[in-house]
């Protein structure tokens, strides 16, 4: 992958050199009691996008670049709580869950890792990389009729990143990746429990079309950045650092 430098900083109109500013810390809503926001020095870099989007692929690569490049930086996403991860994996292998019950499922899973893993990570001047965050958790929720209205108020708990990047793949795209790696498709990911079709192929490409269009409603809302995925992995990663970059250099 090319090497990039670190942007310098611009100078202004008189000459003096201005270094571009970190957006004050905020939660979406209510957030979590008794954090001192100031005092959150690390950045929160997310990472959006459906499995096969090469999502993962790049979470590794930017975390082999960020520590190379001195970086103290961790790694979470979805399903890696220690408060509910193992009963939310069983709780799916039966393909029965309600919508309102994994849509709670997963916000503990969220919350709790928010609290142990994220905001210590970042107190503690990390670099924490999202492999997802509240966006696919709502987009999904969404797409099963859930109510906007609940889903933000649940989610205010989440502290806004420093940076959020959608991996935009077509579901065509998406249907060859997934079934090209494992020669299967995921229930859930299908939007089988939803009925869109009996055939997994025609609801997995129902299903991901729909996940795009909220995912385009909530960009609106939220302002990430929407990045093509359907070119090389080096290409997607070195736009990525680019990016990356720009939000380090900023004080």
């Amino acid at each position: 992958m090319q090497k990039r430098t670190r942007p310098a900083p611009r100078k202004s109109g008189n000459g003096a050199i201005v270094i571009p500013k970190r957006t004050p810390r905020r939660f979406y809503g209510h957030g979590v009691p008794n954090v001192d926001l100031q005092r959150l020095a690390g950045r929160l870099i997310v990472v959006e996008g459906a499995d096969g989007s090469g999502r993962s692929t790049q979470i590794a690569m930017l975390m082999r670049w960020l520590e190379g490049a001195g970086h103290a930086t961790v790694q979470v996403g979805l399903k890696r709580s220690t408060l509910v991860s193992e009963e939310l994996d069983q709780a799916k292998k039966g393909n029965i869950l309600s919508r309102t019950t994994l849509s709670l499922f997963y916000a503990t899973d969220f919350a709790d890792q928010l609290e142990n893993s994220i905001l210590p990570a970042l107190k503690a001047g990390f670099i924490v990389l999202a492999d997802r965050y509240i966006y696919t958790l709502m987009a999904r929720d969404l797409v099963r009729g859930m109510d906007a209205q609940w889903l933000k108020n649940i989610y205010g708990v989440a502290l806004v990143p420093d940076v959020v990047f959608y991996l935009k793949v077509s579901p065509e795209i998406l249907i060859q990746r997934n079934f090209g790696k494992d020669f299967a498709l995921d229930y859930w990911e299908s939007g089988m429990d939803i009925g869109l079709s009996r055939d997994m192929f025609d609801s997995f490409l129902n299903y991901q079309a729909l996940m795009a269009e909220q995912f385009e409603r909530l960009q609106s809302t939220y302002g990430f950045s929407i990045i093509d995925g359907e070119r090389s992995p080096d290409e997607v990663g070195a736009e990525l650092q680019q990016k990356i970059e720009q939000v380090l250099a900023k004080k």
